[in-house]
């Protein structure tokens, strides 16, 4: 789940903004102080980020049921988990597929909007510079 698409920055760490947006896509949005207080229950080098190793203590508080039921951390936990012993192997290979499916669509969604906002970003430009040309021109009729 550690994915590079949630680690927007690419720096190894998920950050209070690629949390968010994490929980978003995961279906379980937080509030801010919600997000501030899940990365603080495992950051445990006071860096206000999750690093890999802070991310898997989630899991694993989880497992020993350290976590409040209405945590954010519960909540993402239990979204990104499954029970090979109650699912099969079948069941978890089919769960991951769906997952990585998802994860796969979502990137999709985002290319598409990036593509779509350089589109604007290129038309602005050269609506920019047609105005450009127009003025440049207007300028030799006024003289």
């Amino acid at each position: 789940l550690f994915a590079p698409q949630y680690d927007a920055g690419k720096d190894g760490f998920i950050d209070l903004m690629e949390l968010k947006l994490m929980m978003e896509k995961l279906g379980a949005p937080q509030t801010h102080l919600g997000l501030k207080n899940m990365i603080k229950e495992v950051d445990e080098d006071l860096d206000s980020k999750l690093s890999f190793r802070e991310f898997l203590l989630i899991f694993r508080k989880a497992a020993a049921g350290e976590l409040q039921e209405d945590s954010g951390l519960h909540a993402l936990a239990r979204l990104s988990e499954i029970d090979v012993s109650t699912e099969g192997v079948k069941g978890a290979k089919n769960f991951f597929e769906a997952k990585a499916q998802a994860i796969n669509e979502a990137s999709k969604f985002e290319e598409e909007i990036k593509a779509e906002q350089e589109e604007k970003k290129k038309q602005a430009e050269e609506l920019k510079q047609r105005k450009a040309a127009f003025k440049e021109l207007q300028s030799n009729f006024t003289q």
